[in-house]
């Protein structure tokens, strides 16, 4: 709940691009979760550094939504304001033509896009990788041979409160699935990536790669946030997940995908509630089995909602819910 002096100050400061007690699960990749207090669509940067700011002053949470991918919005909702940044997509080619300037808005596709009219080279894998540029800097988005901080030279922040600034590469500390110089209530405006030269046709083969790689392995065709665990070192975690015979594990309308079992599918009403129990039995079943903790990489916001059915009355599987037995964890843990 947003305090009246709260929700005067955001709705003069953003006119019609504020929304009260606005539905979440049509802005998120994998349509679930409940309303946000407030969900805001900056029209530039100066606006949503303003935001911030204002949400700062009046002790308001701020969560970035951006294109709505790797994020999973319980079904309670969201406390305090969502942005959007879909209108915030300048994307500039400068005068050196290898630095690339993208605002936090601008999609994957625009960029691997542009890449491949001008022949540039390090962000191809991009093709393979949904989201913004505001995600792929906040996450350190990347495949298994690159990541989004290996080309960046700079990123502009606003936040924490009125704080504005430039953040080099090396300033934002980027490791594994996460920007550790990304301090807690800061928000990604835009960045600069440092781009090569190269040959057009080579740089559109390897997009190509990149795309072709994604229909094939991963459920293109489902809804799905993206990535559910991350890798934990020297294993894959859908591997460990699939190994643990939870492949096509249903719980309501998610569905733990038949075809990548890192990835949870929607496959109609799903509930956050749903993709949670789903969440917590691989993470169960694997631990189990090999010891292996497996950590999220999709990042959970809001609050659950009132108690609903058990996991055990949810779970719908088409082998009579595909449990997984003690023999079965013996046998994965001889493998």
């Amino acid at each position: 709940m947003i305090a009246p002096a709260a929700r005067a100050a955001i709705a003069t400061l953003l006119g019609p691009r504020i929304a009260f007690d606005a539905p979440l699960a049509r802005h998120t990749s994998l349509g679930v979760g409940g309303p946000a207090d407030a969900l805001a669509l900056p029209q530039d940067l100066e606006e949503l550094a303003a935001l911030v700011a204002l949400a700062a002053e009046h002790g308001v949470p701020l969560h970035v939504l951006g294109g709505g991918f790797n994020t999973l919005v319980l079904d309670g909702g969201v406390d305090g304001i969502v942005v959007r940044t879909q209108r915030l997509r300048a994307l500039t080619l400068e005068a050196d033509a290898v630095t690339l300037r993208a605002e936090a808005g601008v999609s994957h596709s625009q960029v691997v896009r542009l890449c491949a009219e001008q022949g540039l080279s390090g962000l191809e894998f991009g093709a393979g990788v949904p989201g913004t540029v505001g995600g792929w800097i906040t996450m350190n988005a990347g495949v298994p041979d690159a990541e989004t901080g290996a080309v960046v030279r700079e990123v502009e922040i606003a936040g924490p409160g009125a704080e504005r600034c430039v953040r080099s590469r090396a300033e934002m500390d980027f490791g594994y699935r996460t920007a550790r110089g990304l301090a807690a209530g800061a928000v990604v405006l835009a960045a600069r990536f440092t781009l090569r030269s190269g040959d057009r046709a080579r740089v559109r083969a390897e997009i190509d790669r990149h795309l072709a790689h994604r229909r094939t392995t991963q459920p293109v065709d489902q809804p799905s946030f993206g990535s559910v665990f991350k890798n934990p070192p020297g294993a894959h975690a859908g591997a460990l997940i699939e190994r643990a015979g939870l492949k096509g594990l249903q719980v309501g309308g998610a569905q733990i995908s038949p075809r990548h079992a890192n990835f949870i599918v929607n496959r109609g009403g799903a509930t956050a509630a749903d993709v949670l129990a789903l969440i917590a039995r691989a993470q169960a079943v694997v631990s189990a089995a090999t010891g292996i903790v497996l950590e999220p990489e999709v990042r959970i916001v809001g609050r659950p909602a009132a108690a609903g059915p058990t996991e055990e009355q949810r779970a719908v599987s088409t082998e009579e819910q595909r449990a997984v037995s003690t023999e079965e964890q013996r046998a994965l843990r001889c493998r």
